[in-house]
């Protein structure tokens, strides 16, 4: 009933504030005033903070919350080390290996990897879904598609398991038969919450466009059994992340073959940087690298029958300059591309809510789309395998 977004919560703490404001002023001892402006304050700060997650639409429950902050909503996340062997079904023995391979057949499993880029090196923290088909027998030979998700600024990879529930989503989705099977990759995509690298490479400073769209791809291609950067990988994020998700998906068209965007921007603004905190432009000044950096430039700049990966808008049609940008950027890539899904959903901002309502339309695109695209791979390449097999035999000898 006292969630974190309930309405008579906030009531209580606007009563909690008046009560304590009166205490202060008709009380006449100094220690008294002390701690009822001392519990004011703190009444105030938490309303404050209360508000913002309302705004944002961050977290609905306490648990949720908690989760986040303590990292218990990730904390079955365990590190590869210990899990490798899991994935594939060795390593451990015994009626532990039986129970913990049974709830992973049935729940799916999170891997908390670090991962060091041999390309940019950076090293940082990427959260690995396997869902539950990645434990079954049925699945043993499949190389699975992947999706790697970009959070937002301020954000955090775990967002998307503890506030965006993607993980529970794409299960949902499976078992009702309205998406395939991926396996989901969240890479830490700025290094902390008080940066913003847009997923760019800085001029002098951190390769985070290498280690996201080449560094991360590579290790995780390596480690488990998925599909090789290609037809079957695919980028997407929201708000800063879906800038990301456009950007890498253009820039490395050979690597994705689907990008979706939600509320994403389509031109980078200036980087934040740490240690010192400071606002730095992450071309340098170079106008050729903003714009092979800046998505509508890039479309624009493709020729006729140019690569391109498949393309999936969204917006939050509240928020008007949201929604421009979409559809401008929609029109672009009409251009190139037949049926581009634009999706503007009513009543949502730039807020948690419209990307988790957007989350289930894109993963059913995307997962299918990236499923038949592995089919579509294979049949190709076992086409080819026959007709060069057939070349090395040889013409078959005429009977007599």
């Amino acid at each position: 009933m006292l969630e974190p977004q309930s309405t008579l919560l906030f009531v209580i703490l606007v009563l909690l504030f008046a009560a304590l404001m009166w205490w202060l002023v008709a009380t006449r001892r100094m220690v008294l005033r002390v701690v009822a402006a001392c519990l004011a304050f703190a009444v105030a700060m938490w309303f404050g903070v209360l508000v913002v997650n309302k705004y944002f639409n961050y977290y609905q429950t306490w648990g949720a919350a908690i989760a986040d902050f303590t990292n218990s909503g990730v904390g079955s996340a365990a590190h590869f080390s210990s899990n490798k062997l899991l994935a594939s079904g060795r390593g451990k023995s015994g009626e532990d290996h039986l129970v913990y391979l049974g709830l992973a057949r049935q729940q799916g499993y999170t891997l908390r990897l670090v991962v060091h880029g041999q390309l940019s090196h950076i090293t940082r923290t990427v959260y690995v879904y396997l869902p539950p088909q990645y434990f079954r027998p049925a699945y043993k030979a499949y190389r699975f598609p992947v999706i790697e998700l970009i959070h937002g600024q301020p954000g955090e990879p775990q967002d998307w398991i503890d506030v965006v529930g993607v993980q529970v989503t794409l299960d949902q989705l499976v078992d009702e038969g309205s998406a395939a099977p991926v396996v989901l990759v969240m890479p830490d995509a700025n290094g902390g919450n008080t940066v913003s690298l847009q997923c760019l490479n800085q001029v002098g400073g951190p390769q985070d466009l290498t280690y996201l769209a080449k560094d991360v791809p590579r290790v995780i291609s390596h480690l488990l059994r998925v599909q090789p950067p290609g037809v079957g990988w695919g980028v997407a994020g929201y708000s800063e992340g879906g800038f990301c998700a456009a950007n890498m998906a253009l820039r490395f068209r050979y690597s994705y073959g689907f990008a979706g965007v939600m509320s994403g921007y389509f031109a980078p603004f200036k980087n934040q940087l740490a240690n010192p905190t400071r606002i730095v432009d992450p071309f340098g000044g170079n106008r050729r690298l903003r714009a092979e950096n800046t998505p509508i430039d890039e479309v624009r700049a493709l020729h006729p029958g140019a690569v391109l990966p498949q393309f999936w808008i969204g917006a939050g049609r509240d928020d008007k300059l949201d929604v421009s940008s979409a559809e401008y950027f929609w029109q672009l890539l009409s251009l190139h591309q037949a049926d581009v899904p634009l999706v503007l959903t009513a009543g949502g901002g730039h807020t948690m809510t419209t990307w988790r309502d957007e989350v289930p339309p894109l993963l059913s695109w995307m997962t299918r789309g990236l499923a038949a695209a592995v089919l579509a791979r294979e049949a190709k390449l076992h086409h080819q395998h026959k007709v060069i097999s057939r070349h090395h035999r040889g013409p078959r000898a005429s009977s007599v």
